[in-house]
């Protein structure tokens, strides 16, 4: 499957528009609708996508129920599989091939006024170092026609890059956009052994679709999607340079730091090719930052206590606030899914756990959980000086943290039925 294959429900909008805080402001005054932009001012021949992957319309792209989602991307996490390699001359994303590399002429958008200036948000990086094979998203800043600057948080490529800088070397890359959202699932995912994400979405496209996923290879010998919208090649290099203000998943301005910057050494796509804009801090940024957190949460959960589900809150940014539904068969189950969901994804800053007649995704139903299970001084659980996240801009200086855990669940040894509502169908 391709990325355009899966936009037939977008509203196609043909007056001109521009990159500058163009197709926000339209999707600003449009709800949020998925949108593919016809006739964009700075970049003739290119079109651009807007909020395809929400939630809901993430599972409808790929084929899936939402409730089955979770269970389905664990799955191919335990159950990598290799795609398959076709040349360049059946490689669709090879259709156009540019001279140079001349990034400014693509449609790569300045959301926020807050930017910095034109960034890539939906564009993955697919490293390899001769050793290891990385993808994962990483925002990147369009400096000039041949260089963006990428901000780099500490994971893996963090470290494959440290590595490289110390043996005086670069890192060769390349960056995608608009692959099909398995490979976008697959590479906003995190591992704590190092995992060629490429192999989870290929086990992904073969589950969800039936057929193996096609990949190919970048001039540099870097492996990528075969139908992707866009390549581009290069490397990482040694140098640095500013990058940032950014509007942040938290809908708050990120810092300008120092950061690695990147040479782009060649471009290709597809005829008439679509890219995807993604709008940071709104719906899709969330969607597809948040929902790869919610298997590796269930994971750690099921564990110490039976888990039945795992939401990351829209109120936490997708980010920093889950709620998790246990069976509870013992006292402390609560307490022991609390800790183990803070394992299972360490950037979260508050863990709610409730019974299983909670709607884990309706914010009214988990509120009435607190307020008619929840006692503050016996149901809540404090962590001090843990580990942060960046992204949350109430962390001490040091970058440390509190955390907290909400047992909302019918009080050990309790008459159940005291407990229950009559209100619902």
């Amino acid at each position: 499957m391709a990325f355009r294959d899966h936009l037939g429900a977008a509203v196609s909008v043909n007056e001109p528009i521009s990159l500058v805080h163009g197709l926000w402001r339209w999707s600003y005054a449009n709800g949020g609708a998925m949108a593919v932009f016809e006739s964009i001012e700075e970049a003739p021949g290119h079109r651009a996508a807007v909020n395809m992957l929400t939630r809901d319309r993430l599972c409808a792209a790929i084929g899936i129920e939402p409730e089955a989602y979770i269970d389905t991307l664990g799955w191919a996490m335990a159950n990598p599989q290799d795609p398959v390699m076709v040349p360049e001359s059946e490689a669709e994303v090879y259709e156009v091939r540019r001279d140079t590399p001349e990034l400014s002429s693509l449609p790569i958008p300045h959301h926020w006024p807050e930017d910095a200036g034109r960034y890539m948000s939906a564009s993955v990086i697919v490293a390899d170092d001769g050793e290891r094979r990385n993808i994962s998203f990483h925002r990147q800043l369009l400096r000039d026609d041949e260089h963006l600057v990428v901000r780099l948080v500490p994971r893996h490529l963090r470290t494959m890059v440290d590595e490289a800088r110390a043996k005086g070397k670069d890192v060769n890359i390349a960056i995608v956009n608009a692959p099909d959202p398995v490979v976008l699932l697959a590479a906003a995912s995190t591992f704590a052994e190092f995992l060629d994400e490429m192999t989870v979405a290929a086990a992904l496209h073969e589950r969800l679709y039936g057929r193996p996923l096609r990949t190919t290879t970048a001039p540099n010998g870097v492996v990528i999607p075969a139908d992707a919208e866009y390549v581009m090649w290069g490397r990482i290099t040694q140098d640095d340079d500013d990058e940032g203000p950014y509007v942040d998943i938290t809908g708050t301005v990120d810092d300008v730091r120092q950061q690695p910057v990147i040479h782009v050494e060649g471009v290709a796509h597809r005829e008439h090719p679509i890219f995807h804009a993604l709008i940071p801090g709104e719906a899709e940024h969330k969607t597809l930052m948040g929902l790869p957190r919610a298997p590796t949460i269930k994971a750690a959960v099921n564990e110490v206590v039976d888990c039945l589900d795992v939401h990351m809150s829209d109120g936490g940014c997708g980010w920093l606030a889950s709620v998790v539904k246990i069976r509870r068969e013992h006292e402390d189950d609560p307490q022991k899914a609390i800790e183990a969901a803070f394992r299972g994804h360490p950037s979260m800053k508050s863990v709610t756990v409730v019974d299983e007649d909670i709607d884990i995704t309706d914010p009214t139903s988990v509120e009435w959980a607190m307020m008619t299970r929840w006692q503050p001084d016996r149901d809540t659980i404090i962590l001090r000086d843990q580990r942060g996240s960046s992204l949350d801009p109430s962390r001490y200086d040091d970058g440390r943290t509190s955390k907290v855990g909400f047992d909302a669940t019918v009080p050990w040894g309790a008459e159940r039925s005291a407990f229950a509502t009559v209100q619902r169908p």
